[in-house]
């Protein structure tokens, strides 16, 4: 029988493959994992989940002080922002869940953690850095995903920013252009606009968030228009130039018009490459391409005993996303259980303001995929708490099937991402709607709209005219008490 070094190792140290490792190590597997980077976390701790909501935050503070008034509070003269302090704070949080994420947490686990570049000898081998090659039994593939760099003209030669350098900036910049109008886009434009900056967002798509419903990303797009955030939509990126202390952005309109936009910094955020350069993938024959690696529905490779989870094996681009295929990992690497993996009902967050949430099918998918739904929808502005809170912008929608079964929900509105996640119990629990309608929510709170649009649906049953007919005939009811001049009859 083959001995190994190991029982399982990762190549990652971001949300999949820490997963991995504290799951295997637990379990008494003996576990190696290397991560390339001076420290764990992978990116979405150092440059992406985690530094990205702490700027968020205090951008929103920073609003909120801008428009004092709005809340019957004096106006307030603020002078302007120092981003040096807000780095600080970023690299402060990033600090404080790094002890969650260390070496010596993992080696209390259990697990080896080693530091360096590993490349395949084999399938059951790995070299670190150069270094003599290390065994084990199964290997996990984590090593997440890097910022695109669309061939665009003069894109290579010209200093530009991505999540990885945004968050450790000197100073605020006066000006910026975003390409991309997706999540990051979307979060970034409306986060810098509040701290001041001047923000022009490029996308050759005709609205924001493409994977949305087009009338929620409208919305959105109004809120940060309406707070500063430029669009120029529909357009074709032609080239990318310095101009010395500025950049320069050459885009052709959709009419055809050539626009050159300056600004000193360029945040370019179109989409998301798979990290799989370097590892001697080709020479074992893994199939992957620039969105990742090809695994089967129990995150194995063409080579049943290498499995890629996170990023790097093309799914959904979620930390959340992540953490959950490194379950499955550890479900048939560890256990031997053939699980599955199943995004039906993987919620996702935009982090504006308002957050938009989804769960399950949109409009815009429910059509593409042909099926047909009934729409509900219950508005913000009727949620007693959200005006108190001064945030009546949004709408829950909630899709129901021909057997009026939820197939999904999306919110835009204050705390979306906190409030989708009882519709990630319901969907995954099957509670039925009845349930949630029936369930009693404290008042006042914004989650009351969850049970307001699950009972909108039996509200137009119980209180339709058959009904007030049968209970008529049955109790004698008398009928109404009250009537408006305006429905009196003529």
């Amino acid at each position: 029988m083959t001995t190994y070094d190991y029982d399982i190792g990762i190549i990652g140290g971001g949300a999949a493959g820490l997963t991995v490792a504290a799951g295997a190590s637990q379990l008494g597997a003996k576990t190696l994992l290397v991560e390339r980077e001076p420290r764990l976390g992978g990116d979405c701790l150092h440059y992406g989940c985690v530094p990205s909501k702490t700027l968020i935050k205090s951008a929103k503070v920073h609003h909120l002080m801008r428009h004092a008034e709005q809340y019957g509070l004096p106006r307030v003269e603020i002078p302007p922002v120092d981003f040096r302090q807000i780095r600080a704070r970023i690299r402060a949080v990033i600090d404080t869940i790094q002890h969650h994420d260390s070496e010596e947490r993992f080696c209390g686990l259990g697990a080896k953690v080693t530091f360096g570049a590993a490349t395949f000898s084999d399938d059951h081998s790995v070299r670190i850095d150069g270094g003599p090659a290390v065994t084990a039994r199964s290997w996990v593939i984590a090593t997440g995903s890097s910022a695109a760099r669309p061939p665009i003209p003069g894109l290579d030669r010209t200093p530009v920013l991505t999540n990885r350098e945004l968050f450790d900036l000197d100073r605020l910049p006066a000006t910026m252009i975003i390409l991309g109008a997706g999540p990051i886009g979307a979060e970034m434009s409306q986060a810098f606009a509040r701290l001041g900056t001047r923000v022009t967002v490029v996308d050759q798509g005709h609205h924001i968030l493409p994977r949305e419903d087009r009338d929620l990303s409208d919305t959105l797009r109004r809120v940060l228009a309406s707070e500063g955030v430029e669009f120029q939509l529909g357009c074709t990126i032609e080239g990318v130039r310095e101009l010395g202390h500025t950049r320069e952005v050459r885009v052709r309109t959709a009419d055809r018009r050539e626009l050159r936009l300056t600004a000193e910094a360029v945040l370019v955020a179109l989409g998301r490459s798979a990290n799989t350069a370097g590892m001697g993938l080709e020479t074992l024959g893994i199939e992957h391409d620039r969105r990742g690696i090809k695994v089967d529905s129990r995150m194995r490779t063409g080579i049943k005993h290498l499995y890629a989870a996170g990023d790097v094996a093309g799914g959904p681009q979620f930390t959340h996303a992540a953490g959950y295929t490194g379950g499955i990992v550890v479900s048939n690497a560890v256990f031997h259980l053939p699980r599955k993996a199943d995004f039906t009902w993987l919620p996702w967050c935009t982090y504006t303001d308002p957050p938009l949430a989804s769960i399950g099918m949109n409009e815009t998918a429910a059509k593409a995929a042909g099926i047909g739904y009934t729409l509900w929808t219950e508005e913000f502005q009727a949620n007693d708490r959200s005006l108190a809170e001064g945030e009546g912008t949004g709408r829950i929608k909630m899709l129901l099937n021909s057997s009026e079964r939820p197939i999904g929900v999306q919110i835009l509105g204050p705390n979306a991402g906190d409030l989708i996640a009882e519709w990630v119990a319901v969907l995954n629990g099957k509670v039925k709607l009845a349930t949630l309608a029936a369930a009693v929510h404290p008042y006042p709170t914004v989650a009351e709209i969850n049970k307001r649009v699950a009972g909108n649906v039996f509200s137009e049953k119980i209180f339709s005219e058959k009904v007030r007919k049968g209970l008529k005939l049955i109790f004698q009811f008398k009928g109404r008490a009250c009537t408006l001049p305006d429905e009196a009859a003529p």
